[in-house]
């Protein structure tokens, strides 16, 4: 439906801005309940939302808006909303990361913890969490900070790193790290928006594990060989892999409760066990 025949349409509608709307995005508009109608925002021609062409038409019809985009030398998307209009305005939800709380040693941290980043990935995250409380506070509606473990899915696991043979059981003692499985993800979004939940929630899984433990389980489920345990040194990765490695954490929800919604996928077991399903 061309955006101008939506107007009438959404008039009487919670009306959802899903900017950057891809993997996340649309875990996110499954999630939702009838009554809910999505605006899913991209730079590709033949989106429902051509960004930022279309930026102030769906900005005057989004009741709630979040954004999954990255920030670069700055948040991209901040400043475009910041500049327009949004009349009908309930709810802000920015998809962050965990890289905020920095490198906690291996404890488990919940969202009490204090932000303290020590990359450069984490302080391009706090500034752009800083673009969009301001925003938030000059319009007087909520934000819901979502600090967000890697996310897996159908498509996007170490199902398919084993199968294109990208996969290295990195070894560096005493790391872990949390995972949420897409799923998971955008029920806790689409509830979050539901609630018009505000302040920081973590979104993450129940178990922290190590890398080479969660590869090595993806292999047994495929009934193939592991690949070779590489020490964290001898490891190929790239720059930006690496700054994941650099923080060492274990995650927690102390306020999912509020959303009273318990994950469908608590452990990284049962989320590559349902992919497999689904991919069967």
């Amino acid at each position: 439906m061309p955006f101008a025949a939506l107007r009438h349409y959404l008039g009487c509608m919670k009306t959802l801005l899903s900017i950057g709307h891809g993997f996340s995005g649309r875990a996110t508009e499954a999630a939702l309940g009838p009554d809910w109608q999505v605006l899913g925002t991209s730079r590709s021609p033949g989106a429902a939302i051509l960004w930022p062409d279309q930026a102030a038409e769906a900005l005057a019809q989004a009741t709630h808006i979040v954004s999954w985009v990255p920030p670069g030398a700055g948040d991209p998307i901040a400043p475009v909303v910041a500049d327009l209009p949004t009349p009908r305005l309930e709810w802000i939800g920015y998809a962050s990361a965990t890289s905020l709380y920095g490198d906690a040693g291996g404890a488990w941290i919940d969202e009490d913890a204090p932000d303290q980043p020590d990359t450069t990935r984490g302080h391009s995250r706090f500034a752009a969490e800083e673009a969009w409380r301001s925003i938030a506070a000059e319009r007087g509606v909520p934000l819901c900070i979502l600090r967000i473990a890697g996310i897996y899915g159908p498509g996007r696991s170490n199902f398919d790193a084993l199968r294109d043979g990208r996969a290295q059981r990195v070894m560096k003692p005493g790391q872990v790290f949390n995972r949420i499985h897409v799923a998971d993800l955008g029920r806790i979004t689409a509830a979050a928006a539901e609630k018009r939940l505000s302040g920081t929630l973590i979104a993450s899984d129940d178990e922290p594990a190590p890398n080479a433990e969660v590869i090595a389980h993806a292999a047994r489920l495929l009934g193939i060989t592991p690949p070779p345990e590489i020490p964290y040194e001898q490891a190929e990765l790239t720059p930006m892999a690496r700054s994941f490695w650099a923080d060492n954490k274990r995650l927690r929800s102390r306020r999912r409760a509020e959303l009273g919604l318990d994950l469908l996928y608590p452990t990284y077991r049962e989320g590559l066990q349902a992919i497999l399903d689904v991919e069967s």
